[in-house]
């Protein structure tokens, strides 16, 4: 399998199509080896356009490449963010976010992939991300704010108090809602009181755990 091959048909035939056009993105996908991250028995799928298993649970995977590309596109990170990145997963995101941010905290639930995402991520030679075993769903508001929250699976709903760990001027993208039809979700903290969000695309992905889900009991 020719790796460099493949890792150029991902971007040209899957992630461009996703509007994915921002140049620094597309050579972050041209440089962070993506299959340094997926698990060695699943090696061979690091570029196809599918979610990638990491673990015994359902939803414990590495997002499709297009999804990944496009909420770190949405996020806009810029040089001097402090970032949050919930649901650490293999450590690819967080891989990326490293090369475009001062700094990253990443948290994830699961103790066996957050010591398998620390050791890719020394691997890759990723020095300012820090992973953490911890439920994401509360942030670290004592290591906040943060200039960029990301999350790396669905919710059924932003919980309030990641909203108050964002600074001024901050952005936090989540997918957001239900099957069969979820939003990627782009809230911006415009003031002490004030967000703006916006709901750019379609995209279902598996359940982040550790997050409340509401009550769909009706009178």
């Amino acid at each position: 399998m020719d790796l460099n091959q493949a890792r150029f048909n991902m971007i040209e035939q899957q992630i461009r199509p996703w509007e994915v056009l921002d140049p620094n993105v597309l050579a972050l996908l041209s440089t962070v080896r993506r299959e340094d991250f997926a698990p060695l028995a699943h090696k061979a799928l690091a570029f196809v356009d599918m979610e990638i298993p990491l673990g015994s649970a359902p939803n414990q995977v590495m997002l499709a490449p297009r999804v990944q590309a496009r909420m770190l596109q949405d996020l806009a990170v810029r040089a001097t963010d402090k970032v949050l990145d919930i649901g650490t997963g293999s450590g690819f995101m967080a891989a990326l976010l490293g090369h475009q941010a001062a700094s990253v905290l990443s948290l994830e639930v699961d103790h066996a992939l957050a010591a398998q995402a620390q050791t890719n991520l020394q691997k890759a030679g990723v020095t300012n991300v820090t992973v953490r075993q911890a439920d994401g769903s509360q942030g670290a508001a004592a290591d906040g704010p943060f200039d960029a929250i990301l999350l790396s699976g669905s919710v059924a709903e932003v919980p309030a108090v990641l909203l108050q760990q964002l600074s001024i001027g901050g952005r936090l993208v989540a997918i957001v809602g239900d099957e069969p039809m979820m939003r990627t979700t782009l809230i911006t903290r415009n003031g002490e009181n004030s967000w703006s969000t916006t709901e750019p695309w379609d995209c279902n992905a598996p359940r982040l755990s550790g997050f409340a889900e509401p009550s769909r009991f009706k009178f």
